[in-house]
């Protein structure tokens, strides 16, 4: 399985799909610093929400295989600025998280747009709570 980088803002769901490939309890678990598993590093979403915490996406990314950009289809905020993925140096793709919550096709339109913007080089649409999207995305990195 690649190794991928989890980056996305606070409450985005990398915490929650971690849970999920690894067939965990879905408890809400704030995440307080890097944390490294075998395929996975999942990120505090502070680190993406804070330029000057670049520095620790970046030098942790070293370890990655992948960077996977998630972004809520609730948070309307722009997470991710233009080209924010060619920092790495590393393959891209955008999560759009929380689709089971998306009230129209434009939500869902808005987030990948902005993923593409961020560079994600592939859309993925998931939803932990429901399942939805989630086996094709853990192909993906297998």
């Amino acid at each position: 399985m690649k190794k991928a980088l989890l980056v996305g803002a606070v409450g985005c769901g990398k915490t929650t799909f971690r849970q999920r490939i690894f067939g965990q309890k879905q408890t809400y678990d704030k995440t307080q610093a890097i944390e490294f598993f075998d395929s996975l590093i999942d990120t505090p979403g502070e680190f993406t929400e804070h330029r000057r915490l670049y520095s620790a996406l970046n030098v942790t990314a070293n370890q990655a295989d992948v960077i996977v950009m998630m972004q809520s289809v609730k948070d309307k905020r722009q997470i991710f600025s233009p080209g924010f993925s060619y920092m790495f140096y590393k393959p891209a793709v955008g999560v759009i998280t929380k689709t089971d919550l998306a009230e129209s096709k434009e939500d869902l339109d808005y987030v990948e747009k902005q993923l593409k913007l961020a560079g994600a080089e592939q859309i993925f649409m998931i939803s932990s709570k429901t399942n939805q999207g989630v086996d094709t995305l853990i192909k993906y990195l297998e």
